[in-house]
């Protein structure tokens, strides 16, 4: 059983629901993913918290882990990329496997030849260095905006959370298509907000985009029916 520790934010927590029933290969309701989800709006904001600006939120996830486990999880995925920097933490402390985004990303990537991969993330995804670290194993450089485009993108994160969906994507898409100028052939949408304002794009920046969320749901399928046949599978491979 898939569980889902999510609710940062919530939209995106139903997105993330929505591509795993979406890309699970199945005819019946049984052929699906069974998830337990917790989507606990409570949890303190992480981009402040890694910034040394707000409250740790490192006991709310550990709560939430704590629930799902009870609930029968076998193992856990959060769609909020910023939230990964406790994941080693979070990890620590269960015995049930918890999926890294960024290994799904990775393994989404795996048929590109390296190079520089432009990256939309929060603030403090990007201080916490929660991306190039593991994407420079399989050789890419990671770009980011510059800090009048990173002021923008928190601003279209932002709007998302407040359901505010059409501004949202004219400024992220601006932002997209601008590293995609600046030589990035790939762009990866490395807040679980941004694939909810750029769902609708289309066109040559469509096939630039690398959807996180959706890198996460296609490896919590992998590895939760890896788990129904009882053979061992790498969590985002």
């Amino acid at each position: 059983m898939l569980g889902v520790l999510g609710g940062m934010g919530p939209m995106a927590t139903v997105d993330f629901m929505a591509k795993v029933v979406r890309h699970t290969p199945a005819a019946r309701d049984q052929d699906h993913i069974p998830m337990v989800v917790c989507s606990d709006t409570r949890i303190p904001d992480r981009g402040p918290a890694i910034l040394g600006e707000g409250a740790d939120p490192f006991p709310a996830l550990r709560e939430t882990l704590r629930r799902l486990e009870a609930a029968g999880a076998t193992c856990i995925a959060i769609p909020c990329n910023t939230a990964h920097f406790w994941h080693a933490a979070l990890q620590a402390e269960s015995g049930v496997p918890i999926l890294h985004i960024v290994d799904a990303v990775a393994a989404a990537l795996d048929r590109e030849q390296g190079g520089e991969i432009g990256l939309l993330a929060t603030g403090g995804t990007l201080a916490a260095a929660i991306y190039p670290e593991r994407l420079a194993r399989r050789g890419f450089i990671c770009r980011t905006p510059d800090a009048a485009g990173q002021a923008e993108v928190m601003r279209g994160i932002a709007l998302v959370k407040a359901g505010e969906l059409d501004e949202a994507t004219a400024i992220l898409r601006r932002q997209a298509e601008a590293l995609v100028a600046a030589g990035c052939a790939r762009v990866v949408m490395a807040c679980t907000e941004i694939p909810v304002a750029l769902g609708p794009v289309e066109g040559p920046l469509r096939a630039a985009l690398v959807d996180a969320t959706e890198a996460l749901a296609r490896a919590c399928i992998r590895t939760c029916r890896a788990q129904a046949d009882g053979s061992a599978a790498p969590l985002a491979a």
